[in-house]
């Protein structure tokens, strides 16, 4: 067994810009998905590749919103990508539009088979699935677990995964390494819990791996919540990984970006409905390539 400090997922080498294919939907209002990842990896020296899964008006979280689902496009789009002979370093998987599309991730993992995968199974939160996703969703995006070298899902969607019934966010560590072990049983590779916010006035986020002891990293718990937290944690932890830091320096990273870019959400206007901004903070990300 090894440490998440001493674990290192991707190797960057010289001036060499990683290409990723994000796959995620794009939201005209709101930041979230698409909007934060491009960003946030483009900062961290990344060619951020977008497979938009669907698009919205705005982001879930507000009352009204237009969604248009992508899927029947998907496969014209990555034949066109053959055709040019793409080439990707990472595969990086949030938010989708139907259960075919989990087909479309698989058809990625099959054409790139060296490529790291990064599974966010952005399904719910609060103990509640997302409008959008039905049953079915969720059971297709199951099957992503296995091979994922990183899953990160919040403890919803790990109780989705894990049929472990959701008990809230003050919750035991037994609780959650018993989530995290159901889910490197399943194959993922490592798995970080992230926002496990509980009744103390701190947030941690699990990591553990196959080959990796269990380990955790906390801040400061703000007393509020923004939409789009885990899409910025997660395109976070990646750009982290992708600038070749420990799996450890790379969950700290992501949480503490997380923190910065709330505390600056809270002076815009309409921040709780608008979500999480981030804009100020990328030169947090800039300065991992340092």
């Amino acid at each position: 067994m090894t440490t998440a400090k001493e674990l290192t997922l991707y190797q960057r080498s010289g001036a060499y810009i990683p290409r990723v294919a994000a796959v995620h939907d794009l939201c005209g209002y709101g930041n979230c998905s698409l909007g934060v990842a491009i960003p946030v990896l483009s900062a961290a020296g990344c060619d951020v590749c977008p497979i938009p899964t669907s698009l919205f008006s705005a982001h879930t979280g507000f009352p009204v919103f237009h969604m248009h689902d992508t899927t029947s496009m998907l496969d014209d789009y990555l034949d066109a990508w053959d055709q040019e002979g793409v080439e990707l370093d990472a595969i990086y998987s949030g938010f989708l539009g139907s259960a075919e599309q989990v087909g479309v991730i698989e058809r990625l993992y099959r054409e790139h088979p060296t490529a790291l995968r990064m599974v966010d199974p952005v399904m719910g939160d609060n103990g509640r699935k997302y409008s959008t996703y039905s049953d079915e969703m969720c059971e297709a995006t199951g099957r992503l677990v296995e091979g994922a070298d990183v899953l990160t899902p919040n403890l919803t969607e790990a109780s989705i995964l894990t049929r472990i019934p959701y008990e809230g966010q003050d919750v035991s560590d037994a609780y959650v390494t018993r989530m995290m072990d159901a889910l490197l049983d399943r194959g993922a590779k490592v798995v970080v819990i992230k926002g496990v916010a509980r009744n103390d006035g701190l947030i941690r986020n699990f990591v553990a791996g196959q080959d990796v002891d269990l380990d955790k990293t906390s801040g400061e718990r703000l007393p509020f919540l923004l939409h789009g937290t885990g899409d910025l944690f997660a395109s976070g932890l990646l750009a982290a990984i992708m600038c070749g830091r420990s799996l450890r320096d790379a969950v700290g990273f992501a949480g503490a970006l997380v923190h910065d870019a709330m505390v600056v959400s809270r002076e815009q206007p309409h921040y709780q409905q608008r979500g999480v901004s981030f804009e100020s903070v990328l030169g947090e990300v800039t300065d991992l390539l340092r």
